[in-house]
């Protein structure tokens, strides 16, 4: 449930805090009070795109912040999607809305956008005019279908996993195809790259070796410019450090006779006079060893050259080049043995295609029972939205498989005697669509009725009678669900358990929103004012009574 939303420099709103309660919540207001503010910054905490221009002109950020309370049952799965901490059963998602950037914590973790989207998925569902576009495009028919039954989630899982493997099978398979002419020019010169290979006769980890080799020869001159340096210093110079070392030594061996506190200083300057020997007698054996052979330089060169070139031709390495050269043996394998393996790889893909189609067949079959009874509820919920003969089917048409199965569905209805079925998509009245949506998001709202609902202008294009049903239906979802709704109709925010205002007001010469939650009477007077417009007499407010008394009186039985 959605507890609280803390809203800071977004828009026309300075800074507001919203409690929101279980039941049906209704916000209402005046075109342009900033309602759509309201949903804006819900959607922007929960990872939706947002815009720079969100933030309330002349300040540096705008803030958006959510509360929600998390079933008991739930916490286990918000904590799949990344929520470390969330025992308490309390889920706080913040987004700060910056100039340049944004940052979204999730009980104080930083979380990505895609990350906060999924999460929301858990929480909140959210109709607004953009949900009637897609139910308007059929593609999106099937996973309306999916998302109804639990059961099919195991079959589409399984079915996902066929095709996964079909497409595997089917692309080893139609690689192979192409005339005996092609196939002996790709021989040809499979063979040759092979031959190219195999002469480099490569060695894993060589071309670091000789790298390292090229570098040190390249730097020959200006190696034993400073190692030679080095000598004079240690040993061989005046005042080298090796004499000075022992004279520092033979001093303090001295010294310490009188004063045994000294002989650990006496230890340091040992070994100290040891490492610097040491150094001394291996960089004297180095230098004896360090020479410069120009023929060896010059193959040096030649291999480092040749490897190069095969890593610019094959890979980034030579294992990846080893690697190829593998690859390119099997494939000329293959073909060499051509009838042999494309009747292995024909009988892997038609043992694939059995398995994919067999998966199909039962993903199919379910989706199809389900769609029954999703059609039947969906009437159900259709003739309480005053579609007093109507009638809907989802409708099969088979495809090529692809990764969602070997199903298109369309949604066909009748909203008239006598009409013919049609597609959802051919509804004109925007009224109509908004009361099928409705019907939709009720009955999809029964698998899940953890959620929070939020409907945005669910009313457009309906009144009298028709809107006093869609207020009845918000009101039965109620029952059930926090709903959170958006309205224009007194009819429906009679219904509220918790109605809010917004409006508009200046301060210091700005516009600025403000939400309030009204009493029983305060809400009376709203509705008056939806009712009646500017002019609020006796009779309109008497009439706004009889509708919340009303509406009272629906809600308790």
């Amino acid at each position: 449930m959605l507890v609280n939303l803390h809203v800071k420099n977004l828009a026309l709103i300075e800074e507001e805090n919203i409690d929101f309660d279980e039941g049906l919540n209704i916000l209402s207001g005046e075109t342009g009070a900033g309602k759509s503010i309201i949903l804006g910054s819900i959607n922007a905490a929960l990872g939706s795109k947002t815009s720079p221009d969100f933030i309330r002109s002349g300040c540096e950020y705008g803030l958006s912040e959510i509360t929600f309370a998390i079933p008991e049952d739930k916490i286990e799965r918000i904590k799949e999607l990344g929520v470390i901490s969330c025992d308490d059963g309390e889920l706080v998602i913040s987004r700060k809305i910056m100039a340049n950037r944004s940052q979204i914590k999730v009980n104080g973790q930083s979380f990505t956008s895609a990350q906060t989207r999924v999460l929301a998925h858990e929480l909140i569902d959210i109709h607004g005019q953009h949900d009637n576009q897609l139910l308007m495009d059929e593609s999106n028919h099937l996973s309306v279908i999916d998302d109804y039954d639990n059961s099919i989630n195991p079959l589409l899982d399984s079915y996902k996993e066929c095709y996964k493997e079909y497409t595997i099978c089917k692309k080893a398979y139609e690689s192979l195809s192409g005339d005996d002419e092609s196939r002996i020019k790709e021989m040809a010169f499979l063979q040759y790259e092979i031959n190219e290979l195999e002469s480099a006769a490569l060695k894993p980890g060589e071309d670091e070796q000789i790298e390292a080799d090229y570098r040190r020869m390249s730097n020959f001159q200006k190696i034993a410019g400073n190692l030679s340096e080095v000598s004079m210093l240690l040993s061989e110079g005046d005042n080298n450090l090796s004499d000075m070392a022992g004279a520092a030594l033979k001093n303090m061996i001295a010294a310490s006779e009188y004063d045994e506190s000294l002989k650990d200083d006496c230890d340091i300057l040992a070994d100290i006079e040891n490492l610097i020997s040491d150094v001394a007698h291996n960089l004297s054996s180095y230098m004896d060893d360090f020479t410069f052979d120009q023929s060896e330089f010059n193959t040096l060169e030649e291999r480092l050259d040749m490897i190069n070139s095969l890593k610019m031709k094959y890979g980034k390495s030579i294992e990846d080049i080893l690697s190829v050269l593998d690859n390119k043996k099997q494939k000329l394998s293959e073909y060499e043995n051509y009838d042999e393996v494309v009747a292995a790889r024909k009988a892997e893909y038609d043992r694939t295609y059995k398995k994919l189609m067999n998966a199909a067949f039962l993903l199919s079959s379910q989706r199809k029972k389900t769609a029954l009874n999703f059609s039947q509820d969906i009437i159900n919920a259709l003739k309480q939205l005053n579609f007093l003969d109507v009638r809907f089917e989802a409708e099969f048409e088979e495809k090529n498989p692809d990764s969602t199965g070997t199903d298109n569905v369309r949604f066909m209805i009748s909203t008239n005697p006598g009409e013919d079925m049609k597609p959802l998509a051919k509804i004109a009245s925007g009224g109509e669509l908004s009361r099928i949506m409705l019907a939709i998001k009720s009955v999809m709202a029964e698998t899940d009725v953890s959620k929070t609902l939020i409907f945005d202008e669910i009313d457009a294009g309906i009144s009298g009678k028709t809107a006093q049903l869609v207020a009845e239906k918000l009101n039965t979802l109620s029952k059930t669900h926090q709903i959170i709704c958006i309205t224009h109709l007194p009819q429906i925010a009679a219904m509220a358990d918790n109605h809010y205002v917004i409006e508009k007001s200046t301060k210091d010469n700005r516009t600025i929103s403000n939400i309030t939650k009204l009493s029983y009477d305060e809400s009376i007077g709203e509705l008056a004012r939806m009712l009646g417009g500017s002019s609020i007499t006796d009779a309109v407010v008497s009439n706004a009574k009889e509708l919340k008394n009303m509406a009272q009186t629906a809600k308790n039985n």
